[in-house]
């Protein structure tokens, strides 16, 4: 691994990051290679679709680069490109009017355990309020600190914290309330 002169270890995000600097054509591949699989995951519990979720994902990147030049990398890129997918997927679902998700949805991929425990997982939390719902999805789903999670959401620690517990209280209390008899 490379490191930086005072001897800390490089990320292999910032060493993507030197190889942008210097003009390498593959690191922008690299970058979206990266966090490809993080963001398609983010991108399907905020639009119902795969589909549209890897349009998203697409959109997401092409915006990134875009306007990379009025980005500076200051180690926070994972919040910044979760807050331009966050908005890629707001402005998808303006355009589209959906039909209610069926039920019981028909998964042909492997893995089929894992996508159904995704649905649940996913219609439970859709139950929350919207201001609490983002904090579970990125905290659970996407694996985010909490620290990370007030970047994204340019929220204080202190208020994703509380929203977080919030969050668990009410969830608990549903999965309480489907068990009673």
């Amino acid at each position: 691994m490379a490191h930086r002169s005072g001897g800390t270890d490089l990320t292999q995000e910032d060493e993507i990051f030197e190889k942008l600097n210097k003009g390498d054509p593959a690191a922008a591949g690299e970058l979206a290679e990266l966090y490809y699989g993080d963001i398609l995951r983010y991108c399907l519990f905020h639009v119902p679709d795969r589909s549209l979720a890897q349009d998203a994902v697409q959109e997401t990147f092409l915006r990134v680069f875009r306007y990379f030049d009025g980005y500076t990398h200051r180690g926070n890129f994972r919040a910044f490109l979760y807050k331009v997918a966050a908005n890629v997927c707001i402005d998808i679902c303006r355009k589209k009017t959906w039909e209610p998700m069926p039920k019981q949805v028909p998964f042909e991929e492997k893995g089929l355990k894992e996508e159904e425990d995704r649905e649940d997982f996913r219609r439970l939390v859709e139950l929350l309020p919207e201001e609490l719902r983002e904090i579970v999805i990125l905290r659970f789903s996407q694996e985010l600190k909490l620290r990370e999670i007030a970047r994204v959401t340019g929220l204080p620690m202190r208020t994703v914290q509380s929203r977080l517990r919030k969050a668990l209280n009410l969830l608990k209390q549903e999965l309480e309330r489907r068990e009673e008899p």
